[in-house]
């Protein structure tokens, strides 16, 4: 053992060292604390200087024999898993530590004394590789509000120093790691999905099919030939000898259309170029996607509720889970590209039966505004009313020269009746948030006919409201489904309260997998996967 006499001649034990070393460290740096070991910055620099304070500076990865082998081996088996859940190992100063090490055990090796102080670096990378890798199970690696105005997360949170602390104490390391996974099944299902499409990728993907002419059952093309290997390679079907490879058979069609519905697209079993685009889209993009999906699902709370309601934006479908079982499914329309429906949760308390449309700012000057400059009768046309400013004074619009309104002197407000027409339907279901939006009916029903459905200024338009209603309130006995009909009949306005409130996830997803554990796939229509994919693979920003 290595021994050195402090100031007042008792023997420095080993660790006693590496403290002293420790608490100089920390307590050396700025404010807030700045420590780097070589090149490597310590990101945890609020937790990992509370957690030393809190243990007077006491070693956590040696003692005085030295390193705590087995202790340190096993996280550094659970910061290389860190590939398993799509993050990077090398964020958690993976090489660092591995030089470090050898460094001493080198020394070791050759009976040389323990260097208290690189024994002290090795201790602060280890404990901010903990910490930073628990905080990026646990919340995400990247803050989504920092790369997106109109995305609200609801993070996990827990004090990782107590956590590690109580690893230590139970020699636990690596399950007190895993124990900060999201615990929904659905998050497993979608890393086993990244293990076999990184299989795929390393294989060389898959080839990509030529463009041509469309084709379906009964046709024979060589690029059936191909179409064949691209459904194998991902299970869609079994790659049998057939009598002719270039022949479209049934097999072959009900492979397609499960190809079709996995990614959204109308499953026809046509190969249209729609479908085309989707099956040559490369391998690593697919692995890309479903990496930064396993990102979101980081950054949801831990418990969705008993009951909940989620809307998948990039999908265009609402589910309503009871205890983990979807029990209603529609189909919805959300935001334009330009008019995105933001991301966030919040309580549904309250539905209103033939509201009253008070028609936002923005819309009335940039989609109604020009309308009426066309027509003028448009708003009477449209049971819509004009009061000036945001009073109650109506005006007839038949009265202003629309010639000279512009969208910066419009100062009026538009409220549209309840009735047929309405732009909210007969119903509306509100969970007051900051972004003023909702779920309500349409009465254009058309337009859920198509496979992409972004038509909406934000709001979410739902295929089947009054199932939504009649769901919502059960557990109140006034409200059956017929007394629900009856009353959207009398055309009057009506608040009805939930007897329970129930969350509301607006979520975007563009791979997850289904119950059935099939991977789906979706297009990014906002454009979200790409600037997600560049942050996740940024250096960690200090915490």
């Amino acid at each position: 053992m290595f021994l050195v006499l402090n100031s007042v001649g008792f023997a420095q034990g080993l660790a006693d060292q590496v403290q002293e070393h420790l608490r100089a460290r920390i307590e050396a740096a700025a404010v807030p604390p700045k420590i780097v070991i070589h090149d490597d910055l310590i990101y945890s620099s609020i937790v990992l200087p509370q957690f030393y304070e809190q243990r007077v500076y006491m070693p956590v990865w040696s003692n005085d024999k030295g390193i705590l082998v087995e202790r340190v081996d096993e996280l550094l088996r659970a910061i290389r898993d860190a590939y398993r859940e799509g993050l990077t190992p090398a964020d958690y100063h993976l090489a660092r530590i591995e030089t470090t090490l050898q460094e001493v055990r080198e020394n070791q090796a050759q009976r040389k004394p323990y260097n208290p102080a690189r024994l002290a670096d090795l201790d602060l990378l280890l404990t901010d590789a903990f910490l930073v890798y628990g905080a990026h199970l646990l919340a995400g690696r990247v803050d989504p509000e920092t790369i997106d105005a109109q995305w609200r997360a609801y993070r996990r949170e827990a004090d990782l120093g107590q956590i590690l602390q109580k690893a230590l104490d139970s020699n636990n390391i690596q399950q007190s790691l895993t124990n900060l996974l999201p615990s929904q099944p659905g998050y497993a299902r979608l890393r086993e999905k990244l293990a076999l499409y990184r299989a795929i990728a390393a294989r060389g993907g898959w080839l990509s099919i030529p463009y041509g002419p469309k084709l379906r059952k009964g046709d024979e093309d060589e690029r059936i030939v191909l179409l064949r290997k691209r459904l194998a390679a991902v299970g869609d079907i079994a790659l049998a000898k057939v009598e002719n490879e270039a022949f479209f058979d049934e097999p072959l069609d009900t492979a397609l259309r499960q190809f079709q519905k996995r990614h959204g697209l109308t499953a026809d079993g046509v190969l249209g170029q729609t479908t085309l685009v989707a099956l040559n889209i490369p391998a690593e993009q697919r692995v890309r996607q479903i990496l930064v999906n396993m990102e979101r699902w980081r950054w949801l709370p831990q418990d969705l509720g008993r009951i909940h309601i989620i809307v998948n934006i990039a999908n265009y479908e609402l589910d309503v889970v009871e205890n983990s079982n979807e029990v209603l499914t529609t189909r919805v329309i959300v935001g334009k590209p330009y008019r995105r429906t933001p991301v966030f949760s919040d309580k549904m308390t309250y539905l209103v039966i033939n509201p009253h449309w008070y028609v936002p700012h923005n819309i009335a000057v940039k989609d109604i505004l020009p309308n009426v400059k066309k027509d003028p009768a448009y708003l009477t046309n449209n049971n819509i009313k004009l009061f000036a400013g945001q009073g109650t004074n109506e005006i007839n619009p038949l009265s202003i020269d629309w010639s000279q309104v512009t969208e910066s002197n419009f100062k009026y407000s538009l409220r549209q009746d309840p009735g047929v027409s309405n732009a909210l339907g007969r119903m509306k279901f509100m969970f007051p948030n900051k972004y003023n939006v909702y779920i309500h009916d349409t009465p254009a029903k058309e337009l859920f006919k198509k496979t992409e459905r972004g038509f909406s200024s934000g709001c979410i338009r739902i295929e089947r409201p009054i199932d939504l209603a009649e769901y919502v309130l059960r557990e109140d006995p006034r409200w059956t489904k017929d007394k629900i009909i009856a009353a959207i009949n009398k055309g009057e306005e009506q608040t009805v309260r939930l007897p329970n409130a129930i969350p509301v996830h607006l979520l975007y997803w563009t791979a997850w997998t289904d119950n059935d554990g099939n991977l789906q796939l979706r297009n990014d229509i906002y454009d979200r996967d790409s600037v997600l994919y560049e942050e996740l693979f940024e250096k960690p920003p200090a915490r």
